[in-house]
């Protein structure tokens, strides 16, 4: 896909980060993989992120990456796929390119690996993968990659295929500079842990979408409050807060890690056989799956 047709395809609704299926062995589970990003793609979803932050980027290794792309890819119909790219800049830029020989319309490239980076640096990096591909490249600014205003501004000066900047850190100063720095020059999308917390204060910073982690598991949910916050109907986004996204919330910061964990239990619920978390994380206990279930099954589709 052209990557300027992305950039406008991404910013023009609900985005999200499917998880990644593992079976009884602990290996990419691509049946049920397939089954289930087939399901979210007949929902109205502007792009699908398959190994992204939500799909365990950090858990797999690098030549898990491309079969996942490949099956996202062929189970999402016309939805864009995103795949997850990062560590060093070496292993980034191979990472990069095997995305886009499996099919990958776009990538999102994550923090890089364990150091913090000076600002030249950072610029370096995301040029490195941006000029190995010529598909759209989006970054995320989050951790040890934060980028300021002026580098973003560098990078898209330079890489006619940087699309996007995607924030996870919350930090709206530093963040409303870079929309108003670059205007539309990119798509803004939100990316805190249960993004629907701050979708209504993204928005007033000029980010007309985020990604939904509950998508994977309420989707119809999901697209209600988003298209709540697009019409800025309050009433709604206030309901369905209290009513969904703060208890899950709760039950969320049980445990470091239940932003995925809960996430993939979520899809279990829902009759996909997504098997468990990798390492370093942990799956809910089966009391927090059955108050997940509870919150589900109260919610309703919306």
């Amino acid at each position: 896909m052209d990557p300027i047709e992305l950039r406008t395809r991404l910013g023009s609704g609900l985005l999200s980060f499917p998880v990644t299926h593992l079976g009884a062995d602990g290996l990419f589970a691509e049946d049920s993989y397939r089954k289930h990003i087939s399901w979210l793609a007949d929902y109205p979803a502007a792009g699908l992120f398959a190994a992204g932050g939500t799909g365990e980027f950090f858990s797999l290794a690098p030549d898990e990456l491309p079969a996942i792309t490949r099956a996202a890819k062929a189970a999402a119909g016309d939805t864009p796929i995103i795949s997850g790219c990062g560590y060093g800049t070496k292993m980034a830029v191979q990472i990069a390119q095997e995305a886009e020989a499996a099919g990958a319309d776009g990538l999102l490239l994550l923090p890089h690996y364990l150091i913090d980076a000076p600002q030249d640096g950072l610029f370096a990096h995301a040029k490195a993968v941006c000029d190995a591909v010529k598909i759209g490249v989006m970054i995320y600014n989050r951790d040890n990659a934060i980028y300021h205003a002026d580098t973003v501004a560098r990078l898209a000066e330079a890489c006619p295929n940087l699309i996007g900047f995607k924030d996870g850190s919350g930090d709206m100063g530093p963040v409303r500079q870079v929309t108003s720095v670059l205007g539309d020059r990119l798509t803004y999308l939100g990316g805190m842990p249960t993004a629907e917390l701050f979708a209504e204060s993204y928005l007033a910073a000029g980010f007309t979408t985020y990604s939904s982690a509950v998508f994977n598991f309420v989707p119809e949910l999901a697209v209600t409050f988003y298209a709540a916050v697009r019409a800025h109907d309050t009433a709604t986004c206030n309901d369905l807060l209290q009513r969904f996204f703060y208890p899950f919330m709760a039950l969320r910061g049980r445990k470091a890690g239940y932003a995925v964990s809960l996430i993939k239990a979520g899809v279990r619920l829902q009759g996909f056989d997504a098997g468990t978390v990798r390492a370093p994380l942990e799956d809910p206990t089966e009391a927090e799956t059955a108050e997940l279930k509870a919150l589900i099954d109260q919610i309703g589709g919306a």
